[in-house]
């Protein structure tokens, strides 16, 4: 595909470098020339100094010929007009960043596709939706819901305490024949190295294993783990940006009581006008005696997203010291995924992460309606409509030649998430959920077309 990137800011860079990983003719277009050499420099990509509402600079960039155009400048109007721009000269789909949610909310109502743009994304929505939903499957380190929970994806670690730790995954379905939930990556302790999991594939203690469950499988997988999905009432936030203010407000909203803390003064007092339901404190959230004074020990979960990444981290382990139980950091480096759960964090978030796997799916072959990459795992998991075309269409899922580093986790049906085994026939319409390995998606791809 040939892709034209608006913005080398850390969200066009980072997507610049995931796409230019999977062989794609990328060019990126910005007016800082220190952000291009680096990019041009780290990444086999092309890129175009210039200002991307330039109609000259979008022909150089060969705009008409593009297959996708991102916007993701801080401007969230410079992306709309560059959007409506290169839709207009020829640019098969666009999708632009925007910060006020508000268009996504009434997109249809406004419809932007009218006037060129096809897809809108906020990474600090989606940001503060991914703590909402760690917050209320407290007990994963991961999560992800396909068509509003039909189906989830929940990821943790296995402890001694596990009921099926020892055991392979057939011989754990015999034993709990009416589960909800299926494994579908694994990875071992103290490796790099992502398993799709077979019947004969063992749990062992300290395996970080990704589910796929189905209603009430979150519940069951926590009884069968040991785990305990907590309550969460009290929550502290850490940082007034704007993915603190969103979820502060939706947390108020749905009767949390939350504490939130920033050091700029002038913001402080703008977010307590806007958040009534919210306790705002002007201080440094580093301060531990603050923290103290505030009952840090009394809250349920602690939310750090602030501007600093250290930080973050840093207050979410003192959070953990002082006996909070769920932690979540925002994060702008990739690196520090690898050692979040080491180092006691329970989850981590990254705006760039969480943009890039909104826009690969557009990149997909086949009718791709949701994707995500797993934390640390070389492994995607992506929701398929089968059409009648496919070649899984109308077949019993163990009849399809599916390559064994590609498992199907379970299949939404009008709606209704199932967890689907190998007797289960795959029809037209259906959204079929497939985690895989990144060796095998073009296998993958092929059977959905």
């Amino acid at each position: 595909m040939k892709i034209i990137i608006a913005g080398a800011g850390e969200v066009g860079f980072h997507l610049a470098k995931l796409l230019s990983y999977e062989s794609q003719e990328i060019t990126l277009i910005d007016t800082n020339k220190t952000s291009l050499a680096y990019a041009d420099n780290h990444l086999d990509i092309r890129v175009i100094k210039g200002d991307a509402t330039s109609i000259a600079v979008l022909k150089e960039a060969r705009v008409a010929n593009s297959d996708l155009f991102i916007a993701v400048t801080s401007s969230e109007t410079t992306n709309i007009t560059v959007c409506v721009l290169a839709k207009q000269l020829g640019s098969k789909k666009t999708i632009a960043r925007i910060s006020n949610t508000e268009f996504i909310n009434h997109k249809d109502e406004v419809g932007f596709t009218k006037f060129g743009i096809d897809e809108l994304i906020s990474p600090e929505a989606l940001a503060a939706s991914e703590i909402e939903l760690s917050l209320k499957q407290s007990s994963f380190n991961e999560n992800y819901e396909f068509e509003n929970g039909a189906l989830t994806m929940a990821g943790l670690t296995l402890s001694r305490s596990a009921s099926f730790v020892g055991k392979t995954v057939k011989e754990a379905a015999e034993i709990f024949p009416e589960i909800h939930f299926v494994p579908i990556a694994i990875q071992r302790f103290g490796t790099q190295f992502t398993i799709i999991p077979r019947g004969d594939t063992k749990f062992k203690r300290g395996d970080t294993v990704v589910f796929i469950t189905s209603e009430g499988g979150g519940d069951e997988l926590c009884r069968l783990t040991g785990k305990v999905n907590r309550a969460i009432k009290n929550v502290m936030i850490l940082g007034g940006s704007l993915i603190g203010f969103k979820t502060a407000r939706y947390l108020s909203e749905k009767d949390f009581n939350v504490k939130l803390i920033e050091e700029n003064r002038d913001r402080a007092f703008d977010l307590a006008e806007q958040l009534t339901k919210v306790l705002v404190i002007n201080s440094d959230g580093r301060n531990v005696d603050l923290l103290d004074e505030e009952n840090i020990s009394e809250m349920d979960a602690f939310v750090a997203v602030g501007t600093n990444s250290e930080t973050n981290i840093m207050s979410c382990l003192v959070a953990k010291s002082k006996g909070v139980k769920k932690t979540i950091a925002l994060v702008e480096n990739m690196d520090y995924f690898e050692l979040s759960h080491s180092i006691g964090i329970d989850t981590l978030i990254n705006k760039k992460l969480l943009a890039a796997n909104n826009i690969f799916r557009y990149i997909r072959k086949g009718e791709v309606v949701a994707m995500t990459k797993l934390n640390n795992l070389n492994a995607e998991l992506l929701e398929f409509e089968v059409k009648a075309s496919s070649a899984v269409c109308n077949k019993l899922i163990k009849s399809i030649d599916f390559p064994r580093s590609a498992i199907i986790g379970g299949v939404i049906r009008n709606g209704v998430g199932m967890i689907a085994l190998g007797n289960f026939k795959i029809q037209e319409g259906d959204r079929v959920v497939v985690c895989c390995i990144l060796q095998s998606i073009k296998r993958v791809e092929k059977l959905f077309l």
